[in-house]
């Protein structure tokens, strides 16, 4: 599939296509095991057309508005009094 077909998809439709070559894929493995692949030059162009579709959502969530960050409130901590390590044991000599 090119990139230019993909890129008119929407995130959902994208997931779902995603979703039907895994698939296709999980299939054509299971054939070139069994020794019945017919044209194992497909799982390559399959794999090739995840990355693709992955990129654009990848590309499309960096994308996305981010939220800003000063809705959050900054939460107030204690200050916390400095901690003694434990005392090492010592063998004691027989």
């Amino acid at each position: 599939m090119k990139i230019k077909d993909l890129r008119e998809l929407t995130i959902e439709e994208l997931t779902n296509k995603r979703r039907e070559i895994k698939h296709e894929m999980l299939h054509l493995r299971v054939q070139q095991v069994s020794g019945q692949l017919e044209n194992p030059a497909r799982l390559y162009l399959l794999r090739k057309d995840v990355a693709r579709i992955e990129t654009l959502l990848t590309e499309r969530a960096k994308a996305a508005p981010a939220k800003p960050a000063a809705a959050k409130k900054p939460v107030a901590t204690k200050p916390t009094a400095p901690t003694k390590a434990p005392a090492k044991k010592t063998k004691k000599a027989a």
